[in-house]
């Protein structure tokens, strides 16, 4: 950050001014190498600086030519720190006669979620319960300790290694939904113990990079369901999901895969390929790029190893003990996988996806977001990823307040009539094949519709 005072001097020279911009003026600098964004109406020239952001580069350029106020507010813990880091990048503010948001959005609802927030935290829904999170760790590790314990007492037979591999699959489901709260700094009031467990909990328990599932996972939440800024819609051509993309496909005649049947094969590339096939392609990728070679291993490595010593203390044979140990781990990965899909989409998939509107952040949220019914196993089993909403409109709010913050949410978008969807667990599941059976008689439409138009030029 040492250089941004120079950068600032430069950028006020070439402007000849150092003072107050138009929005117009302020949405000409979108492209890489001239960004710039407003936070509380100041006007910030990021371009150089984006490189450096904690939190990659590319969230930063989401909101290029934009009010990127309420994702600064959302996805930073101590303000006043960042607000100085900000300064040297600092070349102005809005003109008085310019409205605070950009592009026609309802200034009336924003500071109406701003003034919510600010209610939220008065009343401690952004403070952590320690036992909750305590308890949580600890039903982790006794479930890794019944998968040992078993393995001890029972040995390695075919139908002891099946249960130990679905309770080790629950554990380190779970350890997936701790991580989660680690990321999203909602567990510390320093948030740099968050950072230290994160990196633990998912690069030593997980076997995956914090700086990857960092820049990967907050684009998703500045920009959720928006194609070519949300990774979590970029489907590598393998699914055509939303309204638009079929349109697309069709016109341009993508054929990659029998996208009419999308709803059929979802089911063998899609929950049982994402974490053991593409995540790990991603890591390493992003190991090799970015030289971070952190050694991860998961829990079930552990097991491993218990399991090789009770094979010298049992009758089974090496080669059959060595197929025992080759069939636990991808066993493990495949039913993590698939409770990882299906909880993570539920919320997501059958919402709207399109490009860039430029929406308010509530509105952006919510149409791109739905909850599920509470229930104490819905929150155990998603990991309270059934208050979608809530925690995408606050993601450093502990997860187990959620529940007090939703009825104000569910009460604010009923005020400006933006639409707030909650489901059962079934009917989500059921929407995942539904949005995918149904874009498929849409993609199979345009591929017909486009063939028809150019035989009758």
């Amino acid at each position: 950050m040492g250089g941004g005072g120079q950068q600032t001097d430069r950028i006020a020279d070439t402007n000849g001014r150092f003072g107050t911009y138009t929005w117009e003026e302020v949405q000409k600098h979108t492209k890489s190498g001239d960004q710039w964004i407003v936070v509380e109406r100041k006007v910030y020239n990021v371009s150089q600086w984006v490189k450096r952001h904690p939190g990659g580069l590319r969230i930063i350029g989401h909101y290029a030519g934009e009010d990127a106020t309420d994702a600064f507010n959302a996805f930073h813990p101590n303000l006043q720190l960042v607000r100085k880091y900000m300064k040297p990048l600092l070349i102005g503010e809005l003109e008085a006669s310019e409205p605070s948001q950009d592009r026609q959005k309802n200034g009336a609802l924003v500071e109406d979620f701003r003034a919510l927030r600010e209610r939220l935290e008065a009343e401690g829904c952004f403070k952590t319960q320690p036992l909750f999170f305590i308890l949580h760790l600890g039903h982790i590790l006794l479930l890794e300790a019944i998968a040992l314990m078993m393995v001890w007492y029972f040995g390695t037979g075919w139908i002891n290694t099946a249960i130990v591999a679905v309770i080790l699959a629950t554990a380190q489901s779970q350890a997936g939904w701790l991580q989660h709260d680690f990321g999203h700094l909602s567990v510390f009031k320093n948030s740099r113990w968050d950072h230290l467990l994160h990196k633990f909990v998912i690069g030593y328990l997980k076997g995956a990079s914090a700086c990857w599932w960092n820049h990967r996972h907050f684009q998703h939440h500045a920009k959720p369901n928006i194609l070519k800024k949300d990774p979590d819609v970029n489907l590598l051509n393998a699914f055509v999901v939303g309204k638009v993309q079929p349109v697309e496909y069709g016109i341009k005649k993508i054929k990659n895969l029998p996208y009419n049947h999308q709803h059929k094969y979802f089911f063998f590339i899609g929950p049982p390929l994402l974490i053991p096939v593409y995540f790990q392609f991603q890591i390493f990728h992003n190991m090799i790029a970015h030289g971070l070679w952190v050694v991860g291993y998961h829990d079930c490595f552990d097991s491993y190893h218990v399991y090789a010593a009770e094979c010298d203390f049992t009758a089974l044979s090496l080669p059959l003990s060595l197929l025992v140990l080759s069939v636990l781990g991808p066993c493990v990965v495949f039913m993590e996988s698939h409770w990882f899909v299906w909880v993570t989409q539920m919320s997501h998939i059958p919402m709207d996806i399109d490009y860039e509107k430029h929406q308010d952040w509530l509105s952006m949220q919510l149409v791109a977001t739905c909850n599920i019914e509470q229930s104490y196993f819905n929150d155990w089993f998603s990991g309270h990823l059934n208050f979608q909403i809530e925690h995408h409109l606050f993601p450093m709010m502990p997860r187990h307040n959620y529940w007090r913050a939703a009825p104000r949410v569910r009460a604010l978008c009923d005020k400006y009539g933006v639409k707030y969807q909650e489901k059962s667990l079934y009917e989500a599941f059921a929407d995942i094949v539904r949005h995918f059976f149904i874009m498929d008689g849409c993609t199979l439409f345009h591929f017909f519709w486009t063939d028809a138009l150019l035989h009758c030029h």
